[in-house]
């Protein structure tokens, strides 16, 4: 399995450095884009930098046009963006391919691969909820990241696990992040 992993200056990229770990220990060839802001912002709240990520996955420039994942000849199961700025969100929303993290998106939508998109933004406006309807109707799937409680968690690394293993579920990739919801947490 390949997938491409995109992350934007959005609050929240402890919910990137969480997938593309998981994604890495479960075996998942992982390309990761970061926008000049996400590397600011994963540095500021995870004290995570780029370099750092090289463990988990390869890493794209986001100026790289010539970059494999810009076309739709490179198979890829699948993109999440993740965290995803309104900025990023509206781009892509409205076709502007001028980032290797746009343009993957847009590939994703016309070759009609799996394209999550976790906004992280509080509280929406109507241009922001246009642009998620776009996305939907153009096959992407919208997945806030809104973690549950019913799972009774006590740290916040059980919140952001709730997150990343929807987005695992969207792909259809088998994990154990999470107690769901009927299952019984193991003694």
């Amino acid at each position: 399995m390949r997938i491409v992993v995109g992350v934007t200056g959005a609050s929240g990229s402890i919910y990137a450095y969480s997938l593309v770990r998981a994604l890495n220990h479960l075996g998942v060839d992982t390309y990761l884009i970061a926008t000049e802001m996400a590397e600011k912002v994963m540095k500021f709240e995870c004290g995570v930098t780029m370099d750092e990520m090289k463990n988990y996955a390869t890493i794209l420039s986001n100026r790289n046009l010539f970059a494999s994942v810009a076309s739709g000849s490179f198979k890829t199961d699948g993109m999440a963006i993740i965290p995803c700025s309104m900025n990023s969100l509206g781009a892509i929303a409205n076709g502007v391919g001028d980032t290797l993290l746009s343009r993957t998106a847009s590939v994703m939508l016309k070759e009609k691969r799996k394209l999550i998109v976790v906004p992280r933004e509080t509280p929406l406006h109507l241009i922001h909820l246009e642009n998620m309807t776009r996305l939907a109707r153009a096959g992407a799937d919208i997945m806030p990241a809104s973690p549950g409680f019913y799972h009774h968690p006590k740290e916040i690394w059980e919140l952001v696990n709730f997150v990343v293993a929807r987005v695992l579920d969207g792909f259809g990739i088998e994990h154990s992040l999470m107690v769901r919801w009927g299952e019984k947490a193991a003694e």
